[in-house]
């Protein structure tokens, strides 16, 4: 995984207005699908617990580096919770919160 935030960068097209014009929601969107895309290359043929520790990893660094927000985090879990099962979703709870508070 190259960076954390990637997923969280809106992607808007120049120069649309009206109906056709992106909005927030759509960038969200394109950088949720981003995300989870990147997740998962960066899964593939690795561990649970060595997903865990590249996301925990690069989690705290962008923290340190004051790149990746509460907000982020919040977005990040929002995008993986419908996929994960209860015990990896209480788990991710488990990080997402321990990272808020770096």
């Amino acid at each position: 995984m190259d960076d954390f935030k990637s997923y969280s960068q809106s992607k808007t097209e120049g120069g649309k207005t009206g109906q056709n014009a992106a909005t927030p929601q759509d960038g969200a969107l394109n950088g949720t699908l981003d995300m989870a895309k990147i997740i998962s290359k960066a899964m593939n043929g690795k561990s649970t617990a060595q997903i865990m520790q590249t996301i925990i990893a690069e989690a705290e660094r962008g923290k340190r580096e004051g790149t990746l927000t509460n907000a982020d985090l919040d977005n990040f879990y929002n995008a993986l919770y419908p996929v994960l099962d209860g015990f990896k979703r209480k788990k991710l709870k488990e990080v997402i919160a321990r990272l808020k508070t770096i």
